[in-house]
């Protein structure tokens, strides 16, 4: 791809300045190197109050025309996908771009068949096989919206995902392998839709074989597989077009529905992946996320396949059938990109480093971190051990919510800061504010905010783009605001320093504590709860529940049947690590939970906790430390 990719610093800050001084220009350019059916009128129309923002107005495409169609005439025989399945004496897949082309082709002729059209919701429910990206392909290749639902949620956050959005239809599996366990999908699935009456066909994959029960609605996805072929022309979508929706927590109990849109997605994912990572023809590429997350959306399915890389997707955990697992998988398949998050690598550096040590890594040629800001002793783990020294570390920041990174360093081609997710890429106006809204300069801490849309920035909150207005938009007028905090260096290197709202990253993933107190008050016995972050040496963020109980309880059987209730409710994800029962919460006299205060004890800072003279009820502190 022409115009892509920043070998060398010099062209890296030369891009810098003309995407500042000429953004739509910039963007115009990169966008050029895709295939549209109609070019665009217009680059960007955009408004931070309203909040409106449409890039490449007019321009007609179709994403996986750009993923799957254009590699054909020059790479059909290259590997798209590596398949690695959760068990290694199961045979690994390579699925080339020609066959991947024929099985999307096909999966989207069988959603039609099933009633799917342009525009329709289809929820996807799945373990990561190759049939998840493939279903995730299809729907964009017929117009319908995907939304990927984590195969580890529970019944009641599937059915709350599937009603908000009103899907049509539903696919999922009869159960997904997950290290040593067997996750029952379709029993969990069947739970839910007693609750979705939106759904018409649910689509199941044969991938375990246990044994489920049958509805009238439910369909084997190989038996309607058969019923079509695999010529399937690609629906002619609007550059603005949603092309999915994908769920994140947020302080409030619902679920936001972040819509991503066809063109400007495809642009800044393409765009991004191939810059941060420096990838070139025939390398292996590996991001060990799960496509239920945003990381799997933009850097396992859509990013690597719009530039016609190779691309690894894993079924199993870090820690199966040992701690060496990944280190195999990047032995076995030459691995030369390989994409973590924090949490894995604080799991993996406990345990002995020969398992590291017996596996040949020299292929590995870049490592990048998601999810959270990487803490020092880990950087300097991951950098020995498995870069030994030789392999750039790109830790990357950026959310559901932007689409795509934003926050790097380029592999190989800007200075690395242990820790500093570093500089902007060229194209993102990142700023500091101070607790006023205004940009502050130089060395200094603040408020992370974005001044200048970027082609990924989600649209709206699927339904509510007066809640979208509120969270991002409302807060510091004119800017983005991401509620991450920064520091910056004297280089303009950020440092991204945390949450400054109420959603704790706990493992690299995004939990509002509002929905968990929310299934924590659900609880019978259970008349009040406060949930915050503490830090934790593997999770990063581990979460601390205090809860008020109606009558005398055992602490420890409530706990027991408030982490039952939260997994139910949520998905073991959510499970707070301590939950502690008190007799009060700190409030102001207006009778706001003092979380600040909440959040240094859970920490053990109980000689730090501030100015407490505004409390109505002082004295509860005290009870809380006793019992820490």
């Amino acid at each position: 791809m022409k115009d892509l990719v920043y070998r060398t610093a010099d062209s890296y800050y030369k891009a810098k300045q003309f995407a500042n001084e000429n953004p739509e220009a910039f963007w115009a350019d990169i966008a050029g190197n895709f295939e549209w059916h109609t070019p665009w009128d217009k680059v960007l129309e955009f408004d931070f109050l309203t909040p409106e923002v449409k890039w490449f107005l007019g321009g007609k495409l179709n994403i996986t025309e750009n993923c799957l169609d254009r590699h054909l005439k020059t790479q059909p025989n290259q590997t798209a996908i590596i398949f690695e399945p959760n068990d290694p004496s199961e045979a690994a897949q390579h699925i080339s771009y020609s066959e991947l082309h024929s099985r999307v082709c096909r999966a989207a002729n069988m959603l039609k068949a099933n009633g799917a059209k342009k525009g329709d919701r289809i929820c996807i429910y799945m373990p990561m096989t190759p049939e998840l990206a493939i279903a995730v392909l299809a729907c964009a290749r017929i117009g319908a919206i995907h939304s990927v639902v984590f195969a580890g949620f529970s019944a009641t956050a599937l059915a709350a995902r599937i009603n908000d959005a009103e899907c049509s239809i539903l696919l999922t599996s009869d159960g997904g392998f997950r290290g040593a366990k067997v996750t029952p999908l379709k029993e969990i699935a069947d739970e839910a839709l007693t609750s979705c009456p939106s759904i018409k066909n649910c689509i199941v994959l044969r991938r375990t074989g246990q044994d489920i029960s049958w509805n009238p609605i439910d369909l084997w996805w190989h038996e309607e597989l058969e019923k079509v072929n695999d010529v399937c022309p690609a629906e002619i979508m609007d550059s603005e077009d949603p092309l999915f929706i994908l769920y994140t927590s947020g302080s409030t109990g619902k679920p936001k529905g972040m819509v991503h849109t066809c063109g400007g997605y495809m642009v800044y994912t393409a765009y991004s992946f191939k810059n941060v990572f420096q990838y070139q023809k025939d390398d292996v590429y590996w991001c060990t996320a799960d496509i239920g997350w945003i990381t799997g959306h933009s850097y396992i399915i859509y990013g690597p396949l719009a530039v016609g890389a190779t691309t690894v997707m894993f079924e199993g955990v870090p820690s199966y059938p040992d701690y060496g697992r990944f280190w195999e998988v990047c032995a076995k398949h030459k691995v030369n990109q390989f994409y973590t998050a924090p949490t894995a690598i604080r799991a993996l550096q406990k345990h002995p480093t020969d398992l590291v040590e017996q596996h040949d890594l020299s292929s590995i040629k870049v490592l990048g971190s998601v999810g959270e800001p990487i803490n020092a002793e880990a950087w300097h783990w991951y950098d020995k051990y498995v870069g030994k020294h030789k392999c750039p570390i790109v830790d990357t920041w950026w959310q559901t919510e932007t689409g795509g990174i934003l926050i790097t360093s380029l592999a190989g081609v800007t200075p690395q800061k242990p820790t500093y997710a570093t500089l902007p890429m060229p194209g993102i106006q990142a700023v500091l504010l101070d607790n006023k809204g205004n940009e502050i300069e130089g060395e200094t801490e603040g408020i992370l905010a974005i001044k200048y849309p970027w082609p990924s920035i989600a649209r709206t909150i699927w339904g509510d783009h007066e809640r979208y207005k509120n969270v991002y938009f409302s807060a510091y007028p004119g800017y983005y605001f991401p509620g991450d905090g920064a520091l910056r260096d004297a280089e303009s290197n950020f440092r991204i320093t945390g949450r400054v709202d109420d959603v704790v990253i706990v493992s690299g993933h995004n939990l509002g504590t509002a929905p968990i107190e929310n299934a924590l008050n659900e609880h019978p016995h259970v008349v009040e709860s406060a949930v915050v972050g503490f830090p934790h040496d593997i999770k990063g963020n581990a979460l601390h529940a205090f809860v008020i109980p109606s009558t005398e309880v055992s602490a420890n059987k409530l706990a027991e049947e408030l982490r039952a209730l939260v997994a139910k409710t949520i998905g073991p994800i959510a499970k707070p690590d301590r939950i502690q029962v008190v007799r009060g919460l700190p409030k102001t006299r207006s009778g706001k939970i003092m979380r600040r205060i909440l959040r240094k004890l859970a920490s053990g800072e109980h000689d730090s906790l501030g100015d407490v003279s505004t409390l109505l009820n002082p004295e509860v502190i005290e009870e809380i430390k006793k019992n820490n």
